[in-house]
């Protein structure tokens, strides 16, 4: 089989959280322009909707969804208003987040809170509704996790993330065991340190300096380094895989100690 039939994801309808920028904005560009339809979700609309003009500019489809990945009723119309525009989520991307940079003595109870709702709570509900809907319309799919290298090995700054996010790769084995005989195939994907509008500045900085010593690629990652990982999770390519979570980080994971 040719890769571009492997990959292909003509018919399929895929929706994106955290989509107004970053990795989101990336993911939706990718999966829109190997054929699937897209919704595109977060709380910029204005940035969501440069992001539908730029996939219907390159040929692709797109609608452009406001929502706060912690409220349930917007999840609910979120699902509604892309099943009216495309058809039943069969590709759903949990990539809506948040970080901090509290220590553990200083985080208080509403900036934790904050971060497990919105990065670890909201993927499995998000996750639930959409398997749920795609049993419903009898048809089988893939749900892709966004966890993070964080969840192998902590540095100080980020407990609730890291806390948040070893708990997504769980999440993602558990559900797989028990939506994968139904059809629906759970994975994640555990990235590194990427260059994104939130992280730009940090990275260029000491900070960042000194966390490039840790990488073994020499570098931060860049756009176009998930594209083969969510291509493959995403489509018939890896129609056999299921609770796996894919480290994509330069070889920072090897390097971690603890």
């Amino acid at each position: 089989m040719k890769a571009s039939d492997l990959f292909n994801l003509a018919g399929r309808v895929a929706l994106v959280t955290g989509a107004s920028s970053g990795l989101g904005a990336r993911f939706a560009d990718v999966l829109a322009q190997n054929g699937a339809a897209v919704a595109l979700v977060a709380r910029r609309v204005n940035r969501l909707k440069e992001g539908v003009l730029r996939i219907e500019q390159a040929g692709g489809r797109a609608v452009a969804i406001e929502a706060d990945v912690t409220d349930r009723t917007a999840m609910l119309r979120v699902f509604d208003t892309a099943e009216q525009v495309f058809g039943t989520v069969t590709i759903l991307v949990n990539n809506a987040g948040v970080a901090h940079a509290d220590r553990a003595l200083e985080l208080t109870e509403a900036g934790y809170r904050r971060v497990i709702d919105t990065n670890l709570d909201a993927v499995f509900f998000w996750a639930q509704e959409a398997a749920r809907r795609m049993l419903a319309a009898k048809k089988g799919g893939s749900i892709i996790n966004i966890a993070s290298v964080a969840a192998f090995g902590a540095t100080k700054g980020t407990a609730a993330y890291a806390i948040a996010k070893a708990g997504v790769v769980q999440m993602t084995k558990a559900m797989a065991v028990e939506l994968n005989v139904k059809g629906i195939r759970v994975n994640a994907i555990a990235p590194g340190w990427f260059v994104t509008e939130i992280s730009r500045d940090y990275l260029a900085g000491e900070a960042g300096a000194k966390l490039i010593r840790d990488i073994p690629i020499g570098r931060f990652g860049r756009d176009g380094d998930l594209d083969g990982a969510l291509l493959l999770l995403a489509s018939d390519a890896g129609a056999f895989m299921a609770g796996s979570t894919i480290v994509v980080d330069g070889g920072q994971i090897a390097t971690l100690r603890g």
